[in-house]
């Protein structure tokens, strides 16, 4: 335990280091500031791009705000981290940095527990800073009540960092570049998406905890048909960190 520990500290470093707790803290942030105000600005631009012709626009409310708040983080904020992740684990052998470590005793499981225990610390902080700074702008551009479950919406997109986070250090210890483990990752989520027309399945697919989320914020009872693809995603991301352990202890480092 004290090995994960040590390696946990010294990912944390890691992030500091390469920027990527900086970078990824910046792009969030900007996401979570444009969302209420790219909402509040919609009406004024559409207007602008119609040439004068006079259309009745709606007033933009705080439900705005918050579909662009998650279509910023699913449509860009998860490819952005997966690219910064992209190569957590392969690069580490790629560059031989591993090879000293476990040659004075690191136990290679410790590798994969250290990648994902920062690798979760990023996706919560990431998407909470921008969650709360959207939720600020939106309170003071849009003080109305029509969005009463904020939080539990929310809550949903959590998870699916876990998931989306399992997938990419399983791609990252497979692949033996960088490029493989994005690859794999953009891959499984595309076949989700497809997978997400089937009705039958969509209540079970992890991508709908990215995608029902407008859902849960006007109606709590929404969440409840997403139970079953949160125990899904939590579960396939032990068996995926399960398995990107097994397979550092058989790769050649």
């Amino acid at each position: 335990m004290n090995a994960a520990i040590i390696f946990t500290k010294k990912e944390l470093l890691e992030s500091w280091r390469t920027h990527r707790l900086l970078i990824l803290t910046v792009i969030f942030l900007i996401f979570g500031i444009l969302s209420p105000l790219i909402a509040k600005l919609m009406p004024e631009l559409l207007k602008g791009g119609l040439g004068g012709i006079k259309v009745a626009v709606p007033k933009p409310t705080s439900l705005d705000a918050w579909t662009q708040y998650y279509k910023n983080i699913t449509q860009m904020g998860i490819y952005v981290f997966a690219l910064m992740l992209g190569g957590c684990v392969s690069q580490e052998i790629q560059q031989g940095t591993l090879v000293n470590l476990v040659t004075k005793g690191l136990p290679r499981w410790t590798v994969i527990v250290g990648k994902a225990i920062v690798g979760m610390l990023l996706w919560i902080w990431i998407t909470s800073l921008a969650f709360l700074v959207t939720w600020a702008y939106t309170a003071y551009y849009f003080p109305d009540t029509r969005s009463p479950h904020v939080v539990l919406a929310f809550l949903p997109l959590l998870v699916f960092g876990l998931f989306f986070l399992s997938l990419i250090v399983f791609g990252s210890t497979l692949a033996t570049n960088n490029y493989g483990g994005l690859l794999l990752t953009i891959v499984v989520m595309a076949l989700l998406y497809l997978a997400q027309m089937v009705k039958s399945w969509q209540h079970a697919n992890p991508v709908a905890l990215i995608g029902d989320n407008m859902k849960i914020l006007v109606n709590s009872d929404a969440l409840t048909k997403l139970m079953p693809a949160m125990v899904i995603a939590v579960v396939a991301a032990v068996v995926l960190f399960f398995a990107a352990i097994k397979l550092l202890d058989r790769k050649k480092l």
